[in-house]
């Protein structure tokens, strides 16, 4: 806690951003983007974001908001291009964005390796713009279907041991000073974006075009390439994650489901396991 609290005095934005988020994604829209405007307007008084920047960003919200009005060929290529759009923000290819570094070659115990943490301010971007775009994330189903559910959710200790066995990870308990800075990023600004994009917008559009199986073998195929950085092990790693969280999703039709296995996953390997790797 005090680790947190001695970053307020920087990271006080981010706490308006997370905010936006939550109220989008529980179905406040006009609050969430209210929010998301006060933070865009503080991250370029305090020179976060530049003015090309945010013009990028409104120009693809926008873009997105008319994106649901759209059928046909149009339909198609202004979804292509909301993809594009948002895999260049997740990626930290658009310029203007000045990510704000709060773990700087840390490690979460003495085994292991050194990693580095930023605030972004461009991913998260990309959950306003799949609401915007896709209204039908934020909208649960009471139907559950349990034995997915359950499958998706087995998935997740099998895969520790897949990392067990490959010497991807070894047990290392423990949570180190800063997991409540780690905790809020990942949570909101990592696994909420990401499952929002990758089984709420490209998963449930793939579905209804491929059959259940296919549509979510691609969105975890994808979501794997997404991990490419961090190795060809990583990619198979997170294409299984994927599945798993794809099947959470599919079985509730309710986007915190994968949220929460998706971070409950990233939790565990923290605090049970070296993260993210061993030395």
């Amino acid at each position: 806690m005090a680790h947190f609290l001695s970053l307020l005095p920087a990271i006080w934005p981010w706490l308006i951003l997370i905010a936006g988020q939550i109220s989008v994604i529980s179905g406040h829209q006009a609050m969430g983007l209210t929010l998301l405007a006060v933070f865009g307007g503080i991250a370029l008084v305090l020179g976060l974001a530049t003015p090309l920047a945010a013009a990028i960003a409104v120009a693809g919200l926008l873009g997105a908001a008319v994106l649901s009005r759209l059928s046909g060929p149009a339909a198609l290529i202004g979804h292509l291009a909301l993809i594009l759009w948002c895999l260049a923000l997740g990626a930290h290819l658009v310029p203007g964005f000045h990510n704000l570094l709060v773990l700087d070659q840390v490690r979460a115990g003495p085994e292991s390796s050194e990693f580095s943490m930023y605030l972004n301010l461009d991913k998260p971007l990309v959950l306003f713009a799949v609401l915007l775009a896709w209204p039908r994330i934020a909208q649960s189903t009471k139907l559950t279907r349990r034995g997915l559910l359950g499958i998706g959710l087995l998935a997740l200790p099998t895969l520790f041991g897949l990392g067990l066995i490959s010497g991807a990870v070894r047990p290392e308990i423990g949570l180190p000073a800063w997991w409540l800075i780690f905790a809020l990023s990942n949570l909101f600004l990592t696994c909420l974006t990401e499952e929002a994009f990758f089984r709420g917008y490209l998963q449930s559009a793939l579905i209804p075009k491929t059959g259940v199986a296919v549509g979510i073998t691609i969105a975890s195929l994808l979501f794997g390439l997404a991990h490419a950085g961090g190795g060809a092990a990583l990619v198979v790693f997170a294409s299984i994650l994927g599945a798993a969280c794809g099947l959470g999703y599919y079985a509730t039709g309710r986007i915190w489901v994968p949220v929460l296995m998706h971070f409950g996953f990233n939790a565990l390997h923290l605090a049970l396991f070296t993260y993210p790797g061993p030395v």
